[in-house]
């Protein structure tokens, strides 16, 4: 992150209950009886490609970094579906970037099998490490995991690695996999060497499930991980590592390695208390500043050989969320996303029937959650409610990855309905188209910054295009209100 911006600043500004008060429902769980238009911010209106590809502000531009598909080196195809991304400090003011590839085998344009780091060759996920220079052109690609299935967000550690979350929980014998799957993985952005010479090895101690991504307390190194899960929900999670423990580059995987690895420290899944009672699903909380104190809960078979973790617990005694996804460290705590719940037989949304269990009616597209270790609470900092038409613009939903821009604000990635944005929202919370998919409603995944905050990374995962887009990040984006 370059030095002049702050997620912690930012935070404690107070402003991120307001950050997407812009963003069509916010700490209104209703529909809205009309839909609303917020005065455009940023860096203005969003201008067609003529290549019909990104649509961005006036002064930006984009460079193509790789197409899934299309972008060969002497191991093949650049793969599909890259998603969530770290970015490390490269060569000559350039950027080493690790692309997650939530491949489960159905996709075109497998990660190749590269010896010495593939996990199982029976899978098709893992990352690719792309070189870019200053102005966003590639150098170098290569793989640096392989073997592994849906790779889809993650997260970038305090000693510079990053950890690669797979999103499934498929077992050995599945649709060809020769071992099982749902763990996470640590991989080195600095040396493929390191990687190959100590492979591909999952660490086992974090649990066996459906993974998203992962944020870690950089003063105790405990780590937190949210699972993407349905039927039932998903489960927030904490790992706390052993005694003696010392962190840094491949300290994880050395732990995995150890005798006892696979157990090594304490696997613990959240449950919130209202008033000492137990809240079924985080779905339940209607309003902003909503908190509830925190027990954390013992996972006793963490790879999950006889029940999936998350159904070792029974609805009345642990907290579940549809749609774990993207969280960060800051403020001293962890910020984590739920991207959107529905309410049983809710009809014309995805996931309607039976996603939520019994006690969790209510029905939203997205929240944003603050663990507060010290206190011990978590407490609802954004809602957002149900927008009507999913192809408005200024109309965003359902938040995913999340970063923060240079200038203050964040850059959320949407992943909802319709047609498909990078929103910004400026510190004094002002929402803003700052990008729109023009070439179909794909996702976008993965934004980041470069170290320099000059460029911004983005993946649209389908068909798969990894991005740099490059503007004047330098100007404060509440100097162009239109």
């Amino acid at each position: 992150m370059p030095s002049q911006i702050s997620r912690r600043g930012f935070l404690r500004a107070g402003t991120l209950g307001l950050v997407f008060a812009g963003l069509g429902g916010v700490a209104s769980c209703g529909r809205p009886n009309h839909p609303t238009t917020q005065a455009v911010a940023g860096y203005g209106q969003l201008i067609a490609d003529p290549e019909g590809l990104l649509a961005l502000p006036s002064d930006f531009t984009y460079t193509v970094i790789a197409r899934s598909g299309e972008t060969s080196t002497s191991e093949g195809a650049y793969p599909s579906d890259p998603d969530g991304m770290g970015v490390f400090t490269g060569p000559d003011g350039g950027s080493i970037l690790i692309c997650n590839h939530e491949n489960d085998g159905s996709e075109p344009h497998g990660v190749p099998t590269v010896e010495g780091l593939t996990y199982d060759p029976g899978a098709a996920g893992g990352t690719s490490t792309l070189v870019v220079d200053a102005e966003g052109r590639r150098t170098a690609r290569y793989t640096s995991l392989a073997g592994t299935v849906n790779n889809c967000a993650g997260g970038v550690t305090p000693w510079g690695t990053w950890l690669s979350c797979e999103e499934t929980s498929a077992r050995a014998g599945e649709d060809g996999l020769t071992k099982d799957h749902g763990y996470v993985f640590e991989v080195d952005p600095q040396s493929l060497e390191d990687n190959i010479d100590k492979s591909p090895v999952p660490l086992k101690f974090l649990g066996r499930y459906s993974h998203e991504a992962v944020a870690i307390d950089p003063s105790t190194t405990q780590i937190y991980l949210t699972e993407d899960a349905a039927d039932p929900n998903g489960l927030y999670f904490r790992w706390t590592p052993p005694p003696g423990f010392v962190a840094g580059r491949g300290a994880l995987r050395e732990l995995a390695e150890s005798e006892g690895g696979d157990v090594a420290g304490q696997l613990q899944a959240m449950q919130c208390l209202d008033d000492g009672a137990v809240v079924a699903d985080l779905s339940e909380a209607t309003s902003i500043g909503t908190r509830y104190d925190v027990l954390w809960m013992d996972i006793f078979d963490r790879d999950g050989q006889d029940e999936s973790v998350r159904r070792q617990f029974s609805n009345d005694g642990i907290t579940r969320a549809h749609k774990l996804e993207g969280q960060w460290w800051g403020d001293g705590g962890v910020y984590f996303v739920s991207s959107y719940a529905d309410v049983p037989d809710q009809p014309g949304e995805e996931g309607s029937t039976g996603d939520l269990p019994s006690g969790a009616p209510q029905h939203h597209n997205g929240q944003v959650w603050f663990y507060d270790p010290s206190a011990e609470t978590v407490t609802l900092t954004v809602l957002f409610g149900v927008r009507e038409d999913p192809n408005l613009e200024m109309r965003f939903e359902r938040p995913d990855n999340i970063t923060v821009s240079p200038q203050g604000g964040l850059i959320l990635a949407e992943d909802g309905d319709g047609t498909s944005h990078l929103v910004g929202v400026t510190s004094e919370g002002r929402a803003y188209a700052m990008a729109r998919n023009d070439y179909n409603d794909s996702e976008f995944c993965g934004p980041t910054f470069s170290p320099d905050g000059q460029l911004l990374f983005v993946n649209i995962q389908s068909p798969g295009f990894t991005l740099a887009i490059a503007g004047p990040w330098g100007r404060s984006p509440e100097e162009s209100v239109a």
